[in-house]
């Protein structure tokens, strides 16, 4: 990698905007779609994309993706990561850009050792200390010795019924509980038990594990995604979780989207902040720097504000964030994510930097699984872009963007498409991603009429044959991290 030129100490937005604009290092954002850090390349040189899925057909002029396709199976974004970087395509094009830094969502010791063959420098912290932080155990270990509270809860192990009761009364925790196991999806490794009979539908996940067994509270789930740096914090805008719609996503609980308002939660705003910043300086001190996305629940009895987990990553949070503040705060939070491994000395007053994305029109995404039970192969799929929706609830394609921020108004939507025709569909699988102005879900926690409207008529635009038999590829089990984001 060429050694960065000396230069002065960057003090101000002036000077980080210039050094990203000069910048001469290949930064590449390799992963199944674009979408987690689409955009980014408009602020930073040499930025470009290396995708599985061709979700805008060749159009976006930064983007890469490889042509010539055997036959594979993948159970995880890793699988996915590690079939591109060993593609005789993608590793030419890293060649001819030269070494330089690579972002992904998910990696592991094996990416890590195909990436140093290519002379590219994977610019987040090692899978080894992710893997380790990205532990409910961790999470809630990490949280206590930076002053957080999380759920009332207790850790153990339990082999029976009867033993996680043990636990739970000695906790003081009730008999309604809420038990996880330390990896995995929330809402694929979340447990809800309050009988012998819950515990016998899940026991075979939970016997095996060291759990983290809590009071169920009821609560309003949300996320921010931050950057622990050098000089503090950086904090995302607070985003709401839309969790476990039928229409949306067949996964009891799973994430399926969020929104991102302003307007009330005044007081657990501020809570949230301050919950984080202390979170990432805990974890800059760990040896974690960088870009992290922090859950949190708000006890919509008692309005306390508790640690959720960890998401050590780039996440599904990071479209939402890189929109509001590079929209409306003028500085993608990603810009200081890239400044702590790019060598570059620096200092700037964070605390101005925060509250320039404190104001912010609504937006909301949602993520669409195939919500049933079948193997489609697809005839017919939605294009990437911006769609406009009439007062019959039909939609049409009116422009096709590569970005979502030209989206106009609340009868116009953005829409990401992962699958498309020629590829299989099977239940849970990530089918693409809607991006609107306005909220998607109530206050009270309901998805919204217009929500309702854009997910029948996005999926109104697939059309697939069922394979069966021989033919039909195998999906990817039920717990395996098989999202695409």
């Amino acid at each position: 990698m060429d050694r960065i030129p000396a230069r002065k100490k960057l003090t101000s937005l002036t000077d980080i905007y210039a050094f990203f604009r000069q910048n001469q290092t290949p930064i590449t954002f390799l992963s199944p779609t674009p979408y987690n850090l689409l955009g980014l390349g408009r602020w930073i040189n040499k930025f470009e994309y290396i995708n599985f899925f061709d979700s805008f057909d060749g159009t976006h002029p930064k983007i890469t993706v490889p042509r010539e396709h055997g036959p594979h199976e993948f159970r995880s974004i890793e699988d996915v990561n590690n079939y591109l970087l060993r593609h005789k395509e993608v590793r030419a094009r890293l060649k001819d850009r030269g070494p330089g830094y690579l972002l992904l969502v998910m990696f592991d010791e094996e990416t890590e050792t195909l990436a140093r063959e290519l002379g590219q420098k994977i610019a987040l912290p090692p899978a080894k200390l992710r893997k380790h932080i990205d532990s409910k155990i961790t999470t809630t270990k990490l949280g206590n010795a930076a002053g957080i509270h999380s759920a009332p809860n207790t850790m153990g192990r339990a082999k029976s019924f009867r033993e996680l009761m043990k636990l739970a009364t000695e906790a003081r925790l009730g008999a309604d509980l809420v038990v996880q196991t330390p990896y995995g999806d929330s809402g694929r490794t979340t447990f809800f038990i309050k009988s012998e009979d819950d515990w016998k539908k899940n026991e075979a996940d939970l016997v095996k594990e060291q759990l983290k067994v809590m009071r169920r509270i009821n609560h309003l789930p949300g996320t921010v995604e931050a950057v622990a740096t050098r000089h503090g914090t950086l904090v995302g805008p607070l985003q709401t979780d839309i969790t476990g719609f039928s229409e949306v996503t067949p996964y009891k609980g799973g994430w399926c989207g969020n929104d991102v308002f302003t307007g009330g939660l005044e007081s657990e705003r501020k809570a949230v902040i301050r919950m984080a910043q202390k979170l990432g300086d805990q974890l800059y001190k760990a040896g974690y720097k960088g870009a992290f996305c922090m859950d949190f629940l708000i006890d919509t009895d008692t309005r306390k504000v508790y640690l959720g987990e960890i998401n050590p990553r780039i996440s599904g949070a990071s479209p939402m964030t890189n929109l509001i503040t590079s929209t409306y705060g003028g500085c993608p939070v990603y810009l200081f994510h890239m400044l702590e491994y790019m060598g570059v000395d620096w200092e700037i007053d964070l605390s101005k930097i925060q509250q320039r994305w404190a104001e912010f029109d609504n937006w909301s995404q949602l993520i669409l699984k195939y919500p049933v039970d079948r193997v489609e192969m697809i005839t017919r799929a939605p294009s990437s872009g911006i769609w406009r929706m009439g007062k019959n609830g039909s939609i049409s394609l009116v422009r096709k963007s590569i970005d979502w921020f030209l989206t106009a108004d609340e009868d116009e939507a953005f829409y990401l498409r992962v699958y498309t025709a020629g590829d299989y569909r099977y239940h849970g699988a990530d089918m693409g991603i809607i991006v609107s102005r306005g909220r998607f879900q109530t206050d009270d926690r309901k998805l919204t009429p217009r929500a309702v409207q854009w997910v029948n008529a996005i999926n109104a635009q697939f059309e697939g044959v069922p394979v069966t038999g021989s033919s039909a590829p195998l999906p990817p089990p039920m717990h395996d991290s098989n999202k695409m984001f």
